[in-house]
């Protein structure tokens, strides 16, 4: 099968059962670089980085129904890797600390989805995200639906593979 066939792929969209408190009481989240080495990321790491925006972003969850809009702030997945990876990607595993996750690619980050680039949310309509709200988010702007690719409480953003041309 193909590494794009998504019926073959556990992190791309996916229900879940909601967890509606945090799974661990770290704040933290790991980045995994393709050759195997990993830091620790904080909310204060990511606050330094390029801010962005977006409006009309919504929360569903499953047995939660929907909530929103919302503005989230923080920084755009692909300032965040281009930050903090210089080497040649494919795509990215973002994993909630719950084990939830979702798989993005390259073509996603650099070609947005007109509702707005994926974010790495710290803030919801100008106040900082609780622990209980996810802390760190990753929030997709065009989900008004399903919201399944989006993972609250990163827990780990792993790069995987060589850029495709």
């Amino acid at each position: 099968m193909s590494p794009h066939d998504e019926t073959a792929d556990p992190l791309q969209p996916h229900s879940h059962e909601p967890n509606p408190a945090p799974p661990t009481d770290d704040p933290n989240f790991k980045l995994i670089l393709g050759n195997g080495r990993s830091q620790t990321i904080t909310v204060q790491d990511l606050q330094q980085l390029p801010v962005t925006s977006v409006s009309n972003c919504f929360i569903v969850s499953t047995g939660h129904g929907t909530s929103g809009p919302f503005t989230f702030t923080g920084t755009t997945l692909l300032d965040f890797v281009t930050h903090f990876y210089q080497e040649s990607w494919s795509e990215l595993e973002v994993v909630s600390a719950d084990g939830f996750g979702n798989r993005v690619f390259v073509q996603e980050l650099h070609q947005p989805d007109p509702a707005g680039p994926i974010l790495l949310a710290y803030e919801m309509n100008g106040e900082a995200l609780t622990r209980e709200q996810g802390l760190v988010r990753m929030i997709v702007p065009s989900e008004k639906d399903d919201a399944l690719r989006q993972v609250k409480w990163v827990g780990r953003v792993k790069m995987v593979g060589e850029k495709r041309p």
